[in-house]
């Protein structure tokens, strides 16, 4: 079983869409696939067409107290461990538990034989919330809007990579994800080639086709079951590939 969690501290670089479209075109190409919401805004949450979630249904006694992960909900063939906004109140309870930071890293131990692959959804911070979904990782896949804001990221993101390797020193970067690219953009163009040079391993750009993922997340479906033709969902097969092959998950991947 492998542990990715999507991370990003700033908000608006795909890493909640991402996660449910990644992890359900890894659950397509065969592999046992669980998604955990971490973020209390929930939006994966809600993106999957799940309902709202109760405290004992996400991750929040994990967190605080150490219990063993609740049962997850089943959606669109996908295993998801859902969030609600009472997991805002769990960064409180963190700060006084000794070793909280691992709880998550130290219960998804136990479901190794039940699934392939773990996705985690980290919210948009810096906080308790986003340290343990970081800490629970393998790997980091980290999409990074081609922006000035995307840009100006990059050296959090650098100190957070270091603060969290002196509890894990195993931890990396799996593969960095360029987001929101149009390339008709000059600027664009010229920040993904500054991003080219400092990241490494960095995917192939993610275009800015924003039509196609605001109708899935309306929907409550991944893209690939929303709109299967698009050119949205052939981005989510190249992208979902190129995380296979850099985290080099065990999987059968199909061609282009």
């Amino acid at each position: 079983m492998r542990v990715l969690t999507f991370f990003n501290h700033a908000g608006g670089a795909m890493k909640t869409s991402l996660t449910r479209d990644v992890g359900y075109a890894l659950a397509t190409f065969g592999a046992r696939v669980l998604l955990i919401d971490l973020d209390p805004q929930a939006n994966l949450t809600d993106w999957l067409g799940a309902g709202p979630a109760e405290v004992e249904q996400t991750a929040f006694e994990t967190a605080a107290s150490d219990a063993p992960l609740p049962a997850p909900v089943e959606v669109h063939g996908l295993h998801l461990i859902p969030a609600s906004v009472d997991l805002a109140m769990v960064e409180g309870r963190m700060m006084g538990v000794v070793g909280a930071q691992l709880h998550l890293r130290n219960h998804l131990r136990d479901l190794r034989e039940r699934y392939d692959v773990v996705l985690v959804d980290s919210p948009p911070s810096l906080g308790q919330l986003a340290v343990l979904g970081a800490l629970a990782a393998d790997q980091l896949v980290v999409p990074v809007p081609v922006r000035d804001k995307g840009l100006r990221g990059l050296t959090g993101l650098t100190e957070a990579l270091r603060t969290y390797r002196k509890v894990r020193p195993d931890l990396s970067v799996g593969l960095y994800v360029p987001t929101l690219y149009n390339r008709q953009r000059r600027h664009d163009q010229e920040t993904l080639e500054v991003l080219q040079r400092t990241l490494s391993p960095l995917a192939t750009p993610v275009p800015q086709r924003e039509a196609v993922w605001l109708d899935s997340n309306t929907a409550g479906e991944p893209v690939l079951k929303y709109a299967p033709s698009s050119p949205v969902a052939a981005d989510v097969l190249r992208v979902t590939r190129e995380v296979v092959e850099a985290v080099r998950l065990p999987l059968a991947v199909p061609g282009e």
